[in-house]
């Protein structure tokens, strides 16, 4: 069994993202917490998760086989039928991994 050896740099800068992190989203709640922001505001910021998820694996996409596209459609009837974004993409995934196992 070998040693685990861990690089100071690596932790480092690990650590710093998660603090970047935490520190930009508790700041954007906070702000938030204190303006009055409008109707079109908000329905604008409750649609950016899936638009950030599309903008992340729509390329992806753009270039798969099959199997992605299999995954895709699987994705949208979960979302459509849960409309849970997280479920759907834990069943995309699965199910990507599914189709290339036997695509």
């Amino acid at each position: 069994m070998g040693s685990l050896h861990l690089d100071p740099f690596v932790v480092a800068v690990i650590v710093g993202m998660s603090a970047a992190t935490y520190v930009t989203k508790a700041g954007g709640l906070w702000l938030l917490g204190r303006i009055n922001i409008s109707d079109r505001t908000e329905a604008g910021l409750e649609m950016l998760p899936g638009a950030i998820i599309i903008s992340i694996l729509g390329p992806e996409l753009t270039s798969g086989g099959p199997a992605e596209w299999g995954a895709a459609a699987v994705v949208l009837l979960v979302m459509w039928r849960s409309e849970n974004v997280l479920v759907a993409l834990l069943c995309g995934v699965a199910a990507v991994l599914l189709f290339r196992s036997f695509i």
